[in-house]
């Protein structure tokens, strides 16, 4: 008659305490430390891309451009400056560069 030893008939439950962990074999042991690795690289990244992009939405430039107000009284200023300009120089230019045009529209009739 085979005796049996007493690992053979126990299940695996009953040969290992509760406190008892298995720890990981080579190829385990660098997935795990693998997994932990990029884990915190990961955590980092995520801790650098918010801080940029708070410090992007925090700029003054962002915050101008996300301005809607914009600058009205500067842009009607330069709008009726433009027109004044505008005005004077056609005022006094106007006779001359009326010559001007004539004279050039005489030299076409004369070519045919």
């Amino acid at each position: 008659m085979e005796t049996q030893s007493p690992t053979e008939t126990q299940s695996p439950t009953e040969t290992q305490s509760p406190t008892e962990t298995q720890s990981p074999t080579g190829t385990e042991a660098l997935v795990v430390s693998l997994k932990e690795s990029g884990l915190a690289a990961g955590i980092w990244m995520e801790d650098q891309a918010r801080s940029v992009t708070t410090a992007i939405r925090e700029s003054s430039f962002i915050k101008a451009l996300n301005d809607d107000r914009g600058d009205v009284p500067g842009w009607v200023l330069v709008v009726l400056m433009t027109t004044g300009l505008v005005t004077a120089i056609w005022t006094v230019a106007a006779p001359r560069l009326s010559a001007i045009l004539k004279n050039s529209l005489d030299a076409m009739n004369g070519i045919r």
